[in-house]
């Protein structure tokens, strides 16, 4: 079912009418339903961007950071901004709509008034508005579809794959999809996605002969105009995730390869170059100050949720830098005016997805309630009450990690835990009921298992500077993804700022300094080792949950952040 711009506002009238709370004092103050989502056509050819939804089909709470350091060039720059800082550099009004969806500002407070975001049968009806309003507009999938929800584990990622057919993605990009295995992907190209859906990768290629196992670009023709788009998949999947899931497969930034598939579709008369791209923002910036001739960058992986386009020159031009957040909470509208076979110019828009302004779409609200019938009773069972606010999000921590990392200390005895910085997870309000959902959001992975293991002093220090290099290597193509590991029971002092190798110190347990040659016990889970795949350990949500049905009442969770270093000025950081 496709709607007119009139049938949409028609649609708004009608579901405020029966009571959502498109019109309240709040929702005016950074425009209500209509005008937040009236934005009217530009140009004559356009992309509709969505990415890292972790596979959130329903409407969820989702917290924005207030930890995302930049260090070295990256210092004071998006997407290295949060709270005021970041309203500042985007004009975005406080206390507003806007405001709410772009920070973590008054979170609690918002997010009691303006609702949940996302939800794909409301992302469904802000797509088909931005189709019909923009005729042969193009939906492009940035990857992290497949993989944050329980439905989609237990159902090998079918429920996402179908979910983006009846969405409308013309094109996606790679990378947790990656952890279901190459031949489960494979099999979704042929089976699923074949005529409808294309896949695309420049750096993905067979191990053994560098052969490209996807398309690098798809050449599109929006009404009369040629537009490129080429994919760039995670560039560190087999390091950043378990290396045996696709063990034939290369990947890397290739940016030289890169270069050459810009300039062979420039070649074939492209008279836009869009990239489709999973690297990371800092990694797509330094990109498009060395690669030439794309026009834009559409990102994600980082989950940043970014306003406008960032401009970065290069020695031939400008190419500009987005990236579109995550959890189906933004969706990206780019409008390009195509003249004389050249770009001329373009508006760019980041759309929040609030599921009390957009009224869901019947038919993907009918799929999305089908899909999750058989598994409702076992998603929904309770199993403790949170007295305080729980989210996942920031360079070092949140309360949901120091959940995980407190449960995997009780109940494996560990002196110590570490939990990975992954991105994905959503949110819960104070007083809510911690459903086996809200703990699936939380772990959903194909690699759960948990690990007890007895550390020297030294390898933790070891374990603690490799990710941090991973994450504050001045060099973007050096940063690894992720956030810093998460620790329980450990208390350490950081400088961002640091040489590799000398940012952690002060490493403590108990308030005793860690000892080099002392041995100490470390819980752990979703481990990338391929020995590690078959331990016998139960996974991460069978430990959680025991924990959780101990305790009934979970106290309010503070996340650990260690002392930094260097940071008081830095605008990506508030206490």
């Amino acid at each position: 079912m496709q709607m007119n711009r009139r049938e949409f506002m028609g649609m708004l009238a009608a579901a405020s009418a029966a009571g959502m709370t498109i019109n309240s004092p709040h929702v005016l103050a950074g425009g209500h339903g209509e005008k937040l989502y009236d934005l009217k056509p530009f140009g004559n050819a356009s992309l509709l961007h969505m990415t890292d939804c972790h596979a959130q089909l329903v409407p969820i709470y989702f917290r924005e950071p207030n930890v995302n350091l930049g260090v070295a060039g990256a210092l004071g720059k998006a997407p290295h901004l949060v709270g005021e800082s970041l309203l500042k550099a985007f004009n975005i009004k406080p206390d507003s709509a806007q405001a709410h969806a772009f920070t973590y500002l008054n979170f609690e407070e918002a997010a009691r008034h303006y609702g949940k975001v996302g939800g794909f049968a409301h992302l469904s009806t802000l797509v088909k508005m931005m189709k019909a309003s923009r005729p042969g507009a193009l939906l492009l999938d940035g990857g992290d579809t497949w993989q944050g929800s329980a439905t989609s584990l237990w159902t090998n990622a079918q429920d996402m794959v179908d979910a983006a057919k009846m969405l409308g993605v013309d094109v996606m990009t790679l990378h947790w999809e990656c952890t279901y295995g190459s031949d489960r992907i494979l099999e979704v190209a042929e089976k699923d996605f074949k005529g409808k859906i294309d896949i695309i990768a420049q750096n993905i290629k067979t191990a053994d002969f560098g052969d490209p196992v996807f398309p690098s670009h798809v050449m599109k023709t929006i009404n009369g105009c040629k537009v490129a788009i080429i994919g760039q998949a995670f560039p560190y999947s087999p390091i950043a995730n378990p290396r045996y899931f696709v063990k034939d497969w290369s990947y890397g930034i290739q940016e030289e390869s890169m270069q050459e598939v810009v300039n062979e579709v420039r070649a074939k008369g492209a008279q836009a170059v869009v990239l489709l791209s999973h690297n990371g923002m800092d990694v797509d910036l330094k990109m498009a100050s060395r690669v030439t001739g794309i026009d834009f960058i559409l990102g994600g992986h980082t989950h940043d949720g970014v306003p406008n386009a960032i401009p970065v020159k290069n020695s031939t031009g400008t190419t500009y830098v987005t990236n579109a957040g995550s959890n189906s909470k933004f969706l990206g509208v780019l409008d390009m005016d195509i003249q004389g076979g050249k770009l001329r110019d373009f508006k760019y828009r980041l759309l929040p997805v609030f599921s009390n302004m957009l009224p869901a779409d019947p038919d993907m609200d009918a799929f999305v309630r089908n899909v999750r019938k058989p598994y409702i009773e076992k998603l929904s069972e309770p199993l403790a009450v949170s007295e305080g606010l729980l989210y996942r999000r920031g360079n070092f921590n949140g309360s949901w990690d120091q959940l995980i990392v407190d449960a995997l200390m009780e109940v494996k005895g560990a002196e110590i835990a570490f939990s990975p910085g992954f991105r994905w997870g959503t949110s819960l309000l104070p007083g809510q009921t911690i459903t086996r959902e809200h703990l699936m959001d939380q772990t959903a992975i194909t690699y759960p298992n948990t690990t007890l293991t007895d550390m020297k002093g030294e390898f933790i220090k070891t374990v603690l500077e490799d990710v941090c290099d991973n994450l504050f290597n001045p060099d973007p193509y050096y940063q690894q993804g992720g956030d810093m590991v998460r620790v329980g029971g450990l208390t350490y002092t950081c400088n961002p700022n640091g040489e590799a190798g000398q940012r952690i110190s002060d490493m403590r347990l108990n308030g005793k300094p860690i000892e080099a040659s002392k041995t100490y016990k470390v819980a752990g889970w979703a481990p990338v080792a391929e020995e590690a795949r078959n331990n016998g350990e139960p996974p991460i949500w069978d430990v959680v949950e025991t924990y959780l049905k101990d305790k009934k009442t979970v106290a309010t969770k503070v996340p650990y952040t260690p002392k930094l270093i260097g940071m008081n000025d830095n605008p990506g950081f508030v206490v």
